[in-house]
Formats: structure tokens, sequence, C-alpha cells
């Protein structure tokens, strides 16, 4: 093992890096009982901490190596990062990025005059056209974490937390992807502090630190989860491994939803939005607090990165409710018979609905697709007793993955085609717009005829002060009057979509 702490203690990051804040969470420390601290690595120019590294193994080029120039493979935060220092030391930079890079992505690197080549469908087909290229054009490759001054560079990120902090921290918990951060923090922060505790966080679907350490071998996985693309990688780095078997204390995993409740988490202290990368450290350090027990702890989690993908904060926002456990997705099955419909509803009492799927079946029985607000893991289990205990059969779909990405928007299907061939009755469909409060659907149900058999319903929360409801009615023809009178009378705010040509596709009569 090479004297990493004199590698640090030497290395040049600060004519492009910045010195980061240290700042304490306290709505988050609230809620978790324990000290949270925020290293704002998502600060830098390039909203990542992949530019210190990056930096100091650059400053080292000699001129003839600065003359040819450098090249890399990256698939964002590393790229950005020797573009940005390349600029600086006027050198060329090539990278190379998948061709399945999010174009966003590839923007911000092309900002900063390096060049792309789009090739290979991952990182690794990347990363070998980068090698083969590098060898035949002469160019210095700057590898993303496998390198001993990639890790010096991000072991300055020690030298700022012992800066910032009077005393020493119970832990500090990391990202790791290849490992070049949390072996650059750890191997200085553990010859100065040796008791602080360095934690590592994961995916669940991309542990490969996990397991390496677990088999004292490097493991390659033969497949990564993506969703946090900035750690997606199946094999740590021979160097990083060993400064992690030597330093690291233990590792974490968390899910897909723990992520998006930390990016959340993040946001309510902050205001500013982390990558899913980014925020693995906070997931981590929730996780294992709540798992260990922990209070009146002072812990720091590293807030690596910031490049999110716009597109990506509608499918945080919705699993993040998840993660933290303040949503209980569920089916249930009810009569099909009048009045049914509202008694559920009164079983739902004063909760707050998020999601709310019915089609009418042909069946005798119907089912419900819901998501409701809950407190914790407990009320869930509460309220899902209720609900059984009132002689109906509920499944909790809250940690199943199909239900959760694919089942919630595809509920529907046609009328059933005894009921579409009546001649009395007339399937009509509105949009409502409701007050976004509970007790809005109960005064709706009550003011009903009986006679009046709701075929479709659909809610979901947008996060506005109106709840927006599709809603689709068996009225007999007789009653249409009565039925705008009713519509009247109610006051909501409501458009008739019965000829809208995608409700005639999908959902109305078959003729």
């Amino acid at each position: 093992m090479e004297d990493y702490l004199q590698k640090i203690l030497r290395a040049r990051v600060y004519d492009v890096a910045v010195e980061t804040p240290l700042e304490e969470a306290k709505k988050l420390s609230h809620k978790q009982k324990n000290r949270i601290f925020f290293k704002r690595e998502d600060l830098q120019p390039v909203f990542s901490f992949k530019l210190r590294g990056a930096y100091n193994r650059m400053s080292r080029l000699t001129t003839q190596e600065l003359e040819k120039g450098v090249i890399a493979s990256s698939a964002g935060n590393h790229a950005q990062g020797v573009a940005l220092s390349a600029a600086y030391l006027k050198c060329r930079a090539l990278i190379v990025m998948p061709i399945t890079t999010p174009p966003t992505k590839i923007e911000a690197v092309r900002s900063l005059n390096a060049e792309i080549i789009l090739h290979g469908e991952n990182y690794d087909e990347a990363y070998l056209e980068a090698t083969r290229l590098s060898q035949k054009d002469g160019l210095v490759f700057i590898h993303p974490f496998d390198d001993p001054e990639v890790i010096a560079g991000q072991g300055t990120i020690g030298i700022e937390i012992l800066r910032q902090m009077d005393k020493p921290p119970y832990a500090i918990y990391i990202a790791v992807g290849g490992g070049g951060l949390i072996a650059g923090v750890a191997a200085y922060i553990k010859n100065l502090w040796p008791d602080v505790k360095i934690i590592g966080v994961e995916p669940k679907d991309a542990s490969a630190m996990k397991q390496s350490l677990e088999a004292n071998k490097r493991i390659e996985l033969s497949e990564v989860g993506l969703f946090a693309d900035g750690v997606a990688v199946k094999q740590v780095g021979k160097i990083t491994f060993e400064l992690a078997k030597k330093y690291v204390d233990s590792m974490v995993t968390v899910n897909t939803d723990e992520i998006c409740a930390a990016i959340k988490d993040f946001f309510e202290d902050t205001r500013a939005i982390l990558e899913p990368a980014g925020a693995l450290a906070i997931a981590g350090a929730k996780s294992d607090l709540i798992t260990k027990g922990l209070q009146n702890k002072k812990v720091i989690a590293i807030t690596c990165g910031a490049n999110m993908n716009f597109e990506r904060l509608r499918f945080v926002a919705e699993r993040a409710v998840l993660g933290e456990e303040k949503e209980a997705m569920i089916a249930v099955e009810i009569k099909e018979e009048p009045g049914s419909l509202k008694n559920l509803c009164k079983l739902i009492g004063y909760r707050n609905l998020t999601e709310f799927s019915y089609r009418m079946s042909s069946k005798k029985t119907a089912q419900i697709f819901m998501g409701v607000e809950v407190n914790n893991k407990k009320d869930c289990q509460s309220f899902i007793k209720n609900i059984k205990e009132a002689s109906l059969n509920c499944i909790d779909l809250s940690n199943d993955e199909f239900s959760k990405v694919h089942l919630r928007h595809m509920v529907g299907g046609r009328l059933p085609e005894e009921t579409s061939h009546s001649n009395s009755h007339i399937e009509l469909l509105y949009r409502f717009e409701f007050p976004e409060r509970p007790g809005a659907l109960m005064r709706f149900l009550e003011a009903m005829r009986p006679e009046w058999s709701i075929s479709i319903f659909h809610y979901r929360n947008h996060g506005a002060d109106i709840g927006r409801i599709v809603l689709g009615v068996l009225v007999n023809k007789n009653q249409l009057k009565d039925w705008e009178n009713f519509l009247a009378e109610i006051g909501y705010k409501s458009w008739e979509e019965t000829n809208n040509p995608a409700y005639k596709l999908f959902l109305g009569v078959q003729s």
C-alpha cells in the first residue's frame, strides 16, 4: 500500500474545484433523532466530486502528454470533470460515451469543448473503446476511479471534513460505484480519526463492493441496475478494493424507493435536487441508523452529485412516498352493487387518497386499485387490517415492483358486454376537479342517486389544490336532465368526455 495520506495532502484540486460546505440537515436530523450533516459535493462547478480526482491526475501530466491530450470513458460526471480540467489545462479531451447516454449529459460535456465519441450500449463497451483509442493515438487515459492520483484527489474531501468538524463524527456514509470516493476519503480519515466509522452505500442491484468484501476478492456482477447510473459499475477497481478492505467498516445497500425518499429529504432541507447516486449516502445513513437503533449520533453523508435528468423527477416523486413508507398501495375487492363504493370510502375515512382506479366488471365483484396516505408501516398494517375486518379482500402491493411501475397505469378496460348492450342506460364520461381535501369524494357520492352506477373512477394526486377525477356513470336515458341538474347543484367543475376519441378507443363500448 502506498502512502495515500501524503498523496492526498499533496493533491492539487483547487485550481478548478471549490471547498464545499458541511451543512447540518435540520429537518432530517429531527426526523431521524440524530445529527445528520451533508457534505455538499453537489455544489462543485460540474455538480459532482469527480472534478477533484480528474484534475489531480491531469495536473501531473507532462508537457508532451498535455500536447497529445487525454481520453476518458464516462456517461456523465467523470466526463464533465475531465472536460473542465482539460479546458483549464488547455489540452485536448476526447470522451467516449455510450450511445444510450441522455442528450442532456452529452450537451453538458460538449459545452466544455470536449470531443465526444458515442460508442457501445454500456459503460464497459465505451471503456474498451477508450482504452483502444488511448493506445492507438497515444492519449493518456484518465481512469474514473482506479488510479492513485484520482483517489488522492477525492481524498481532499476528507481534509475539508476534518477542518469543518470540531470533533470526530460517529460515521461518514459514502456512495460506492468503482470505489474511488470511499477509498480516498477513508484513507485520509482513518489515519487521523481511526474511530470514525466509514460506511459505504450501494444500490441493492449494484452491490459490487459489498459482495467483493464479503468474498474477500473482486466480484464481477453479471448485470447492474441503472437507476443510480453514477454508481452502476459491474466491478470495483483493484486499488480501490484493497483500500476498502483496509479502511471500510461496513457496507449498506438500499433500494430504489429509499433512494427516491432520500432525494426528497435532501430537497426538504436544501431546496436542491440530487441525482440518485448523489443521494445514496443519505439513504444509507437513514437505513443504517434505523436498523441499529441509534440516536443522538453525529454523522455525515457525502452528497456526491446533482446531475439529475429532469425527466426522472416524476418517477422520483411517485416512489419517494413509498420509500418513506407514507403510502399504502393496495388492491381491494368490493361487491359490484350500488353503495359498495360509498362504503369503501367510509372505511378510508380521514385518510388522503393518492390514487384510486376502478372499472365496472361483469363479475359479482370489482377490483379497486388504491393508494392511501399512511403515517408509517405500522399505520399501513392497521389500515389494511380495518379493510379486512370489514369482510373485504385486500392485498398490500406497496412492495410489488410490477404494480408500482406498470399496473397503476394500466387499470381499466371496456364496459362489460351485457351492460353496454342495454337499451335503457348510457355511459357518460366526465373529467372533474374536486377540492383536494378529505370529504370531497364522499359529498359527491352521497349526493348521487342510488340508481346511477359508477362505471369508471380514476383519481391521482398531482400535488395541486384540486383533485383531477375521471368518472364514468351509467344513467337511464330518461334521467339525463336529472343528471345535468345534479352536476349544477354539486358545483364541482366538470367537462364531458363521452365523445372523446381516446375514450372510445380504449374504454368505451366496442361496436
